[in-house]
């Protein structure tokens, strides 16, 4: 059986391609880059020998069968250990919209299905939306249309997309918007099936969207709750 996780790698800007080189030998496929910037003091990059903090943070959907393969390189061959290359982590995810989008992430990987989450006692959920640029108000208009409160928007490069139209059924640009949204676990599935149906594959949002677990939250309150 395969887990899911979300892979973040950050690396400094320069060696993007070489960064995502690695990750497309080790069947990552797509993947999402968002411009990044260290916050290593001037001394600290004096004695690392750095030129700058400008980085790039890299997403992506991995197995944990190809996290093996993709860690052992990014040591081996990156040697993203050393002083000032970078660091990459990874985070479960509880679920994925549909069948098709979990088969467009993970294209060219081992995939055995499991059950759905690694952490089912969580309170609260993070929703990923990822759309083409500039629908982020027409995903978070069929977000609120089941309860859900603000979201984060954030600008990407998704690489890896021309397999869109074998899964998804439609095309997508490389220019993305990913939506960040914080939901009680009870009300994910509505938010993620309303953000499918109204901005999902027959509009021009054409967002595809899974969830992460929250453990713990500070300043959230949802509408109908007591200050």
């Amino acid at each position: 059986m395969s887990k899911v996780y979300m892979m973040a790698a950050v690396t400094k800007r320069p060696m993007k391609k070489r960064l995502s080189d690695i990750l497309n030998r080790g069947s990552v496929k797509v993947s999402f880059s968002i411009p990044a910037w260290g916050t290593a003091s001037s001394e600290m990059l004096d004695y690392f020998g750095l030129e700058d903090v400008e980085k790039s943070l890299l997403l992506s959907i991995v197995t944990d069968e190809t996290w093996r393969k993709v860690k052992a390189s990014l040591e081996d061959d990156f040697r993203i250990d050393a002083p000032g290359r970078g660091i990459s982590f990874i985070i479960p995810v509880s679920s994925i919209g549909g069948k098709k989008a979990l088969e467009f992430f993970t294209e060219g990987q081992e995939f055995r299905k499991e059950e759905e989450s690694v952490m089912k006692d969580t309170k609260y959920e993070l929703i990923v939306v990822i759309a083409n640029h500039g629908h982020s108000e027409e995903v978070m208009d069929a977000a609120r249309k089941k309860g859900a409160g603000g979201g984060t928007v954030i600008h990407a490069k998704g690489t890896g997309l021309e397999s869109a139209e074998k899964f998804l059924g439609f095309s997508i640009v490389d220019e993305k918007e990913l939506i960040l949204i914080v939901s009680k676990t009870e009300s994910k599935n509505e938010i993620m099936k309303s953000v499918m149906e109204n901005a999902g594959s027959k509009s021009g949002a054409g967002a595809v969207v899974f969830s992460l677990p929250v453990t713990d939250t500070a300043g959230i309150r949802f509408r109908g709750e007591a200050m």
